[in-house]
């Protein structure tokens, strides 16, 4: 293949006619035939293999190089000559007084050898060149006066002019053994010149080109190293009997010769798909060197066919162009302009002009040329971009091409057309048949643009354009591959898109969005494209495409809905995965979001205002499939219970659609994230107030949210009754054992808090928390005799509370302990209490009413009272009442106090005592002490208290009840003391208000009045009623 693409046919008819070849196979031949010297090691020594190469690289069938191999042979062999240069010595003998010689070289040939008969004889030869050769046969140098290291240069060509005496001598030569030269005499003013040594060289060891230093050698013994001399030798064909060689320059045939063979070794590495590197074979290079070193050609005749043949050859056949830079170098180190002939030098420019040429054109259409999908292609065009910017900077080429081109310029024109070219090329293959196909071969065309673009910025343009900030060594510096104007491609897709009718359809719509995602794509790259003044074409695009903004957003919403309402349908509430507590339909759900999100980011509308009603759009879309997915679900959930009637998966079922709405309560709430609504504001800011976006979106978000919750709270009730639906006749029988309820319990909440988010499980417990303290106050409502059974309830209650509160992991303690819990509590206590237990808790309870009581609205009786431990004695001073209330007709009363030690059960030996009557008196002054013998543990009792009774003692009838007072025993000073105190002047006072039992009764009085079978707890309500009736409290 060629590097611009095209096929190529090879053959030997593909450069010169059939017989302008046969002269060059016959001008090789010839060469071959007639070869000249020792061949060189690194050189094909063998002539067959030779002649079996040139056969192959000419094309040359068995019959026609048997033809042309005799036609060879019968031509008139090549007259020989030898080309002799005598470079300079060095280290010679000093023969002169001065110690210095004039030393001056003699060189011959001999047609008669002397050589010994064995070749290892050591026999020196004692004869000199002007014994051996006649005198008009010897070519002599300059003599260099007064040196050891003489420098001739001098060159001489060894043969006769007489053509026949030197064919003869030639041929002895070639017969004989080889050439013997003797020189290096001193030439003295007086007398015969001193011999200074000699070089004995055979014919038959010289190369066709030698360049070497040789010892020279003496005659005798005396003086065995005499120095060094530095020869080179070229074998040449004088005259060749060859057409081509006739007829043609030497460096002409040459480089037909060259383009012969290195378009055979192309060949012949792209048949074994290897790319040629530049370096020819043995065969190649052997048969080349062997030509330029017959014909005589200099080297720099030679590089100079050597460029015109691979330049040439460049342009048709595929090689790496780095093969050029050598010619360049050596041509730019070599160049002597006077050396070539007119007819060269207008060669040589042409082939400056015509590489220059097709290097722009290849790099005009660099696309095709160096895909980037074949290896080393970036590397073949930074060559051929080296070879061009090198050639250009050449003095052959400055001297030889009069009108020197911009290359820079040639390129950026090229590059400029090449991508115009190749933007038509890709519209000419879009051929839409309708509007929906013109849509997506818009953006199919864009996608293009864009990759292309894309490599431009990553790799070509870096072999145009220099980076700011660093020197320009690079070919263009305003020229980049991506030289395609926008306005095309804009003016373009205005064209096609006026197409569209103004009431497009939805196919054509949605078929436009990808067009705009690559118009925005393209829109992001401006600042890679080249300067170019005045505004880019499109900056304005996307009003192109307001029309179909509405399809993209239905569509958008349309293909969410549809997803969603799939993904219910397929959920089969169950936990999506090892460690989530959701359903399969939020992953899709979540998906569906995402993908509304990405159209949100991929419009990324300009217009700041109708940004916002897209986005208003998109909002409200989305609030509808959360509460459309509410709706559905729940429907799943109640349709997958009516199939099992299972009401254990029921329950489990609805704890999954809780955990799905509290999952789509999350994605709601990142919506403002996830869609940048504050970059929105920004954007948005002079144009809308920032009062109508919180009004409009975060107003639409806080309902949908509300509506979720709202969602949560009845699934969660209505699992909450399934649940107790369940654990309801547990609960109903935790009067008889609490275990089966607990195991239930324990069992149900632990999958609860598994399959449940923590917020929606603590919800749930929650409701189930009210629901049990319904049903155990329901329990415990009707009123029994049964301690036990209260018992059994409150034992109940109390490790249903740290079931809930597992240790702090479920219900917090303030949530627990209700105002239900607290009356529940409370009443169970009671219930499963003893009499004398409920006795003593209803004087503590009176105690404290008594500590709180702040009125003395009955008046108040003063006293003091003193433990002594040491006697086991309690000692009462009643001091005084105040402003009792009068009782008598007069408007007076007979007071007097009753002290009884309470509750009796504690104190069954003690009797009541009481103080004298005081007549007419409401401020009775008693100053009377009483004694009570009671252990110390006993005051210390729940309840323990002095009854303090103030009657108005009437003579006919029964005493009217003044007030009672209750003085807590367990507080009494000196009750904690080790010693007894002294006596009761350091004991305050203690002011006790005066009570009256409320009539509307008590609980306390009333459990104890239910309890028929208790003589204790009737006698003591009993006593209570009484005291009760005589009460001046109102209901």
């Amino acid at each position: 293949s060629r590097p611009d693409g095209k096929p190529l046919c090879f053959s030997r008819f593909s450069r010169w006619t059939c017989l302008t070849l046969a002269l060059l196979y016959e001008e090789v031949l010839y060469t071959i035939r007639h070869r000249l010297g020792k061949p060189e090691p690194h050189h094909v020594a063998d002539a067959q293999e030779l002649y079996a190469y040139v056969q192959k690289a000419f094309g040359m069938d068995a019959e026609e190089h048997r033809v042309s191999m005799q036609r060879v042979k019968e031509l008139e062999s090549p007259i020989f000559c030898l080309k002799a240069t005598v470079k300079e010595a060095k280290g010679i003998l000093g023969k002169d007084v001065s110690g210095f010689s004039d030393p001056y070289c003699l060189l011959g040939i001999e047609a008669k050898s002397q050589e010994p008969a064995h070749p290892d004889s050591k026999k020196r030869l004692k004869a000199v060149v002007k014994d051996l050769i006649p005198e008009d046969q010897i070519h002599r140098t300059q003599v260099i006066s007064q040196t050891l290291s003489p420098v001739w240069d001098e060159t001489f060509i060894l043969d006769s002019d007489v053509v026949e005496s030197v064919r003869h001598k030639l041929g002895e030569l070639t017969d004989l053994h080889g050439l013997k030269r003797i020189f290096k005499d001193a030439r003295k003013d007086k007398g015969q010149d001193d011999f200074l040594g000699n070089v004995v060289l055979r014919l038959k060891d010289l190369h066709c080109w030698d360049d070497q230093w040789y010892q020279l050698e003496p005659r005798t013994e005396t003086y065995p190293n005499r120095g060094q001399c530095h020869l080179q030798f070229l074998l040449t064909h004088k005259r060749r009997a060859t057409t081509s060689s006739r007829t043609q320059p030497s460096y002409t045939v040459h480089r037909h010769l060259l383009q012969q063979l290195v378009s055979y070794e192309i060949l012949q590495h792209q048949a074994g798909s290897i790319a040629w590197d530049g370096e020819l074979s043995r065969h190649a290079s052997t048969v080349l060197y062997l030509h330029a070193t017959q014909k005589d050609l200099s080297d720099f005749h030679q590089v100079m066919a050597q460029w015109l043949a691979y330049s040439k050859l460049y342009q048709s056949l595929e090689f790496n162009s780095n093969c050029l830079l050598h010619q360049i170098t050596s041509i730019e180190y070599q160049w002597v302009q006077e050396r070539l002939r007119p007819e060269q030098k207008a060669e040589l420019a042409e082939s400056f002009q015509s590489l220059l040429t097709y290097g722009v054109s290849l790099i005009r259409r660099y696309r095709i040329i160096f895909p980037l999908s074949v290896m080393r292609s970036t590397e073949r065009l930074q060559s051929l971009l080296r070879v061009l910017v090198q050639m250009c900077k050449m003095k052959a080429f400055r001297e030889l091409c009069t009108l020197s081109p911009d290359l820079p310029k040639m390129v950026s024109e090229a590059l400029k057309s090449g991508t115009t070219e190749w933007f038509h090329m890709k519209k000419q293959h879009l051929k839409p048949m309708s509007m929906e196909e013109n849509g997506k071969a818009l953006a199919k065309l864009l996608l293009e643009v864009i990759g292309d673009l894309q490599q431009c910025q990553k790799t070509w343009n870096k072999f145009f354009i220099s980076p700011p900030g660093r020197p320009q060594k690079h070919l263009c510096p305003t020229a980049a591959p991506s030289s395609l104007c926008p306005c095309q491609v804009a003016e373009h897709v205005q064209e096609q898109l006026r197409k569209v009718d103004s009431s497009m359809s939805k196919p054509t719509a949605e078929s436009l969005f990808q067009l705009y995602l690559n118009l925005q794509e393209l829109y992001r790259m401006k600042d890679f494209l080249p300067k170019r003044d005045g505004p880019l074409a499109l900056s304005d695009f996307h009003q192109w495409f307001k029309e179909a903004v509405p399809q993209w957003l239905q569509k958008a919403y349309t293909i969410a809905l549809e997803r969603a309402q799939r993904a219910v349908q397929m959920d089969q509430l169950v936990p999506f995965g090892e460690h989530n507590k959701h359903s399969t339909s939020t992953v899709d759900l979540s998906t569906c979001y995402a993908q509304i999100v990405k159209t949100w980011q991929q419009l990324n509308w300009p217009d700041p205002e109708e940004a916002f009603m897209i986005m208003v759009k998109l909002v409200e879309d989305m609030c509808k499939i959360a509460l459309m997915y509410c709706r559905l679900i729940k429907a799943r959930a109640e349709a997958l219970s009516l199939s099992e009637q299972n009401e254990g998966e029921a329950a489990n079922r609805l704890c999954i659609v809780v955990n799905n709405i509290k999952q789509l309560r999350l994605l709601i709430l990142k919506l403002p994230s996830q869609l940048d609504w504050a970059q929105l504001e920004r954007r948005t800011g002079a144009v809308i107030d920032p009062q109508q976006i919180q009004h409009t979106l975060h107003h639409q978000l806080d309902s949908t949210v509300s509506c979720l919750d709202h969602e949560v709270q009845d699934v969660v009730q209505a699992l909450a009754t399934k649940v107790t639906a369940c654990h309801q006749p547990h609960l109903a029988r935790s009067g008889e054992s609490i275990i089966p309820l607990m195991k239930f319990l324990e069992s149900e909440l632990q999958y609860l808090n598994e399959h449940l988010v923590q917020e929606n499980f603590k919800s749930l417990l929650a409701l189930l928390w009210h629901h049990t303290l319904a049903v155990l106050t329901a329990a415990a409502g009707p009123q029994t005799s049964s301690t036990q059974r209260y018992k059994k309830l409150h034992c109940a209650l109390k490790s249903l509370e740290l079931c809930f509160h597992a240790e702090g992991c479920g219900l917090p303690l303030e949530t627990l302990h209700s105002a239900a819990f607290l009356t529940l509590e409370s009443h169970l206590a009671l219930c499963s209490s003893t009499s004398r237990k409920l006795i003593q808790k209803y004087f503590s309870n009176r105690i404290q009413e008594q500590l709180d009581a702040s009125s003395e609205k009955y008046g108040a009786v003063t006293i003091k009272a003193l433990y002594r431990p040491s006697e086991q004695k309690l000692r009462v001073e009643v001091l005084n009442a105040v402003n009792l209330i009068p009782l008598d007709s007069n408007g007076s009363s007979d007071p007097f106090v009753q002290l009884t030690l309470e509750p009796r059960h504690e104190f069954p030996e003690v009797v009541a005592r009481t103080t004298q009557c005081k007549r007419n008196e409401l401020h009775p002054l008693f100053d009377e002490a009483f004694d009570f013998l009671i252990p110390p543990e006993k005051c210390r009792q729940e309840g323990a208290c002095l009854l303090l009774t103030v009657f108005d003692y009437d003579t006919l009838g029964a005493n009217d009840l003044e007030g009672e007072a209750f003085f807590s025993l367990r507080h009494v000073p000196g009750l904690d003391a080790d010693e007894d105190q002294a006596d009761m002047g350091w004991v305050p006072q203690t002011r006790l208000s005066l009570t009256h039992p409320k009539p509307s009764g008590d609980e306390i009085l009333r459990l104890l009045e239910s309890r028929k079978g208790d003589k204790e707890a009737q006698a003591f309500v009993k006593l209570r009623k009484q005291r009760a009736k005589q009460s001046k409290e109102t209901a």
